[in-house]
């Protein structure tokens, strides 16, 4: 049985959950409580992930962290999400990286400080962090007006990682993407049809929490 170690508010955590649910893939979820700092205690980080960051994916006795690495790893256990041929699968690698370094990078940063930050955050952190997200956000936007999918005609693993946090309440980041980029709103509702997408409150481990700020 595949064990996913995460907890409700990751988005990271969603993008496998979401992958794995696609795949038609049975697992178990482990509530990790980030919330209250087990992943910054040695304990954890030595058991489970050095990094002290979810997702954690065990498939067997192989153990996989980043949800990057995990996502390329089960598309290419299953053959599938992974691209038809070497140039979609080094494209489908292209979106990956960038989101990784650019998108969800700024979006879960902004999301967490405007959401789930022990203190209100700082505007002048917000602003710089909003204007990476409309950047980052109008690439996405411009690439998806001649792509159903951002590799083609068929979702893959770059759809799954770009799509991570996006399917949270607009309440928890204040930042109302479907509004300002109607490609990327377009984009996600098709990936809310497919097979295997659930609410990721209904999927994940842990409580919902209210937005703080």
């Amino acid at each position: 049985m595949i064990t996913l170690h995460g907890f409700a508010q990751s988005g990271n955590t969603f993008k496998v959950a979401f992958m794995l649910r696609a795949l038609g893939q049975r697992f178990e979820t482990r509530f990790v409580d980030f919330m209250h700092g087990v992943t910054r205690t040695p304990e954890w980080r030595g058991a489970t992930n050095e990094m002290g960051e979810v997702p954690v994916l065990d498939d067997g006795t192989r153990r996989l962290t980043q949800s990057g690495v995990i996502l390329t790893y089960l598309a290419g256990k299953h053959g599938r999400f992974l691209g038809a041929s070497d140039d979609e699968r080094f494209e489908a690698l292209r979106w990956l990286f960038f989101d990784n370094h650019k998108l969800t990078s700024y979006f879960a940063s902004y999301r967490f400080m405007k959401a789930f930050g022990p203190t209100a955050p700082d505007p002048a952190v917000m602003a710089w962090l909003k204007g990476r997200l409309d950047n980052a956000f109008g690439i996405v936007d411009r690439h998806l007006q001649g792509s159903t999918f951002l590799v083609g005609n068929q979702p893959s693993i770059a759809d799954f990682s770009l799509s991570g946090y996006l399917f949270y309440p607009i309440e928890e980041s204040g930042y109302d993407f479907p509004s300002r980029f109607p490609q990327v709103g377009a984009w996600v509702e098709r990936l809310r049809a497919l097979p295997g997408w659930a609410d990721p409150y209904t999927v994940l481990p842990g409580e919902r929490i209210a937005p703080k700020w």
